[in-house]
C-alpha cells in the first residue's frame, strides 16, 4: 500500500517520451465551469473582461481593476466568504495571527504589509485560484465571484487598519467624532448591600464552633463511675 502504481505531481516517467508524467490537455479542451457563457460578462460580448475575470491577469500582469459592481452586498459576501475560508490563516483582520499560528504552523504574510498593500487587487483573485508558495488554490471551493468578493474584502480590512478622517465622507465626520453614548447608571445602584470581606482561616474557624466539635455530634457524654 505504501508504493502505489501512481504519479505524484511533477514526478518523471519512463512511459513517456518526454520522460513526464504530467500530460497537457487534449487540444482545445475546455475546463468544466470555465467557459465564456458561465459568467456574466459573456453578454457584453466583451473578451477582455471575460478573460480577466477568470484569471484576475492581462496577459500576464496582475490587473488592478474590480469587475464587478462594487456594492455592499458584494463586500458583505466577501466577508463571509473570508471568514469561512480565510481565517483559519489569516485571521479575521488579516494580520496573519490565524488559528494555525497556534497549531505551529508558519505564519502567513500580513495583508498589511507593504507590499500587499501595494499589490494589484488582481493578484489576490490570482493567489486564490493558482496558489502561492505554501497556499494551496482554493478555485475548487471558491467561485470566481466569490474570489473578487474576498479580494475585495481584503481591501477593506487594508483601508479599516490605515484609514484617517480624510477619508470618511463629511456628511459623517460628525457621527465619528461624537463619543459614544455611555449607559446610565441605574437609580437604585446606591442600593446595593456591599458585600464583606471573606474572614481569614483563622477568623472562619473560630466563627464556627460545629467544626471545632466535628465528629462529636453522636458520641454520647460517658456516666461517671460511682463506685
Amino acid at each position: 500500500m505504501h508504493n502505489q502504481p501512481k504519479y505524484i505531481p511533477l514526478r518523471a516517467s519512463e512511459f513517456f517520451h518526454d520522460g513526464r508524467s504530467a500530460r497537457l490537455p487534449v487540444e482545445h479542451t475546455v475546463a468544466r465551469g470555465t467557459t465564456a457563457e458561465a459568467n456574466q460578462f459573456y453578454k457584453e460580448k466583451d473578451v477582455y473582461l471575460d478573460n480577466y475575470f477568470l484569471t484576475g491577469k492581462i496577459g500576464t500582469l496582475e490587473g488592478d481593476k474590480f469587475p464587478l459592481p462594487l456594492t455592499k452586498e458584494v463586500l458583505l459576501r466577501g466577508q463571509e466568504r473570508y471568514n469561512i475560508y480565510c481565517t483559519p490563516c489569516h485571521s479575521r483582520v488579516g494580520d496573519g495571527n490565524g488559528m494555525i499560528v497556534n497549531r505551529g504552523i508558519k505564519r502567513p504574510p500580513s495583508y498589511h504589509e507593504e507590499r500587499l498593500k501595494k499589490a494589484p487587487i488582481g493578484h489576490f483573485y490570482d493567489v486564490m485560484t493558482n496558489g502561492f508558495g505554501a497556499m494551496l488554490n482554493y478555485q475548487a471551493q471558491i467561485k470566481p465571484e466569490d474570489r473578487w468578493a474576498i479580494a475585495a474584502y481584503i481591501r477593506v480590512l487594508q483601508v479599516s487598519e490605515d484609514a484617517s478622517l480624510s477619508d470618511v465622507p463629511p456628511a459623517d465626520r460628525n457621527h465619528i467624532q461624537e463619543p459614544a453614548n455611555m449607559p446610565t447608571a441605574s437609580p437604585h445602584a446606591t442600593d446595593v448591600v456591599p458585600v464583606a470581606p471573606s474572614p481569614t482561616p483563622a477568623q472562619d474557624m473560630n466563627s464556627r464552633p460545629a467544626l471545632n466539635n466535628r465528629g462529636n455530634e453522636n458520641k454520647t457524654p460517658k456516666k461517671e463511675d460511682k463506685r
